[in-house]
């Protein structure tokens, strides 16, 4: 009779251990790869906050209105200003000035919607602030829209080192004020990015030259913004603001069941009004502050 080998005594210590050392290695990536991501995360925010500035402001309507110049898709020589003017936005907000991540969105043609964000305690109702990139055919593009978007990108400068309660996105669009450009394309390609985010407030910005005081106009009587503009200027009805018009990019979105706000100084330009004329920056100085102040109001924590 053959005698039975013994059982190994560390056979059921493998099968017991060696499961526990695959959780707990497991649970210890999963951690360090989370600790990673945090340290990316505060790292990301360690950037250079520049004060709404009349010069550095004076410096980017030139740019935008003088330099560059008409930018839209209508010629070759305004479809690759509007290039121009992606790369001007991306080069101002991006890590070699003030150090945000630039988000690219591929839009329906051959400019994409640029995001950056302003990380807040909570990433629940968070703010949104948009604007336009391009031009009317054969405009400069000085109230339409070069001020808004300068507004617009200062206000991001100034806000760069924030640590709001709210998140803040700031979102650029390439195509608005040219009838003939893929607008609908782009403004449903912003309107999932801002749905998917569930927002608080909707800010559209435009037409920032005319005067320091805001124009606040919404199609939605009770959008939060509305409420918050006390000292910073006045809520405007549509009919007055919009000219009856829903072509600006409040009334787009707000038509998409998101609610905007659209934030100017004056009414949107008619179709003959001349729009080559560089905009007087102390204006569009004092006009950004307040832009500045409302965001600020707008990402406190809920009471």
């Amino acid at each position: 009779m053959i005698p039975e080998k013994p059982r190994r005594r560390w056979t059921p210590v493998l099968l017991v251990v060696i499961p526990v050392w695959l959780i707990v290695s497991a649970t210890a990536g999963i951690w360090l790869l989370f600790r990673h991501e945090k340290k990316e995360a505060e790292k990301e925010q360690a950037r250079f906050a520049q004060s709404v500035s009349t010069p550095l402001l004076a410096d980017d309507l030139k740019k935008i209105v003088t330099v560059i110049g008409e930018r839209n898709p209508s010629s070759a020589e305004a479809a690759a200003n509007l290039s121009r003017m992606a790369s001007m936005i991306e080069g101002l907000l991006g890590p070699s000035n003030t150090g945000f991540t630039v988000k690219k969105q591929r839009g329906p043609a051959a400019w994409p919607i640029l995001q950056v964000t302003i990380r807040g305690k909570s990433d629940e109702d968070p703010v949104w602030v948009v604007t336009s990139y391009d031009s009317r055919p054969g405009s400069r593009g000085a109230e339409a829209n070069a001020t808004g978007l300068a507004a617009t990108s200062a206000a991001a400068q100034a806000m760069a080192s924030d640590k709001p309660a709210r998140s803040i996105h700031f979102a650029f669009v390439p195509h608005l004020n040219d009838p003939e450009s893929p607008v609908l394309e782009s403004t449903t390609i912003l309107r999932d990015l801002i749905r998917g985010a569930s927002p608080s407030s909707v800010l559209a910005v435009d037409a920032m030259g005319h005067d320091e005081s805001l124009w606040l106009t919404s199609r939605d009587v009770n959008a939060l913004p509305l409420s918050k503009v006390d000292g910073l200027g006045k809520v405007v009805g549509a009919e007055v603001a919009c000219l009856g018009e829903d072509s600006d990019l409040a009334s787009i979105l707000f038509e998409m069941d998101v609610p905007a706000v659209r934030v100017a100084t004056r009414a949107m330009l008619t179709p003959d009004e001349a729009d080559d004329r560089e905009p007087f920056a102390p204006t569009v100085s004092g006009s950004t502050g307040r832009l500045v102040e409302l965001i600020r109001r707008l990402a406190v924590e809920k009471k």
